[in-house]
């Protein structure tokens, strides 16, 4: 709850009961080290060279699934778990979400060709 009185909330799906091969193929998503950020600042630093730093806002969520890709979770508590004819319900999930093991990777390729225009 915010200071305000509003209330905030983030889906997050249980990427640890996801199934290597079953509910995704591939999670690697590249990520730099500290000591290789430190290399590069100090080699630009040495050229003259200027540096520019950005922050992606919910990040994980700006990326796009996979052609063909679709992924299912159950309704968050609170919601209705069953529908009007008695069955259970089940939600698509149309954007990569928090928890996803392949939500970085979904990210990094919705990052890397807008990174490579500029």
């Amino acid at each position: 709850v915010k200071r305000d009185g509003t209330k905030k909330a983030r889906l997050c799906v249980q990427g640890c009961a996801q199934v290597a091969g079953v509910d995704f193929d591939r999670t690697f998503c590249a990520a730099m080290r500290g000591t290789s950020l430190r290399a590069l600042a100090s080699l630009a630093a040495s050229l003259g060279m200027k540096m520019r730093r950005w922050d992606f806002v919910a990040a994980y969520l700006q990326g796009d699934l996979e052609p063909g890709e679709v992924v299912y979770c159950h309704p968050t508590p609170g919601y209705a778990t069953l529908g009007p004819d008695g069955r259970p319900r089940i939600c698509r999930v149309q954007k990569p979400v928090y928890g996803m093991a392949q939500a970085g990777r979904r990210w990094q390729r919705t990052l890397f060709p807008w990174l490579e225009e500029q």
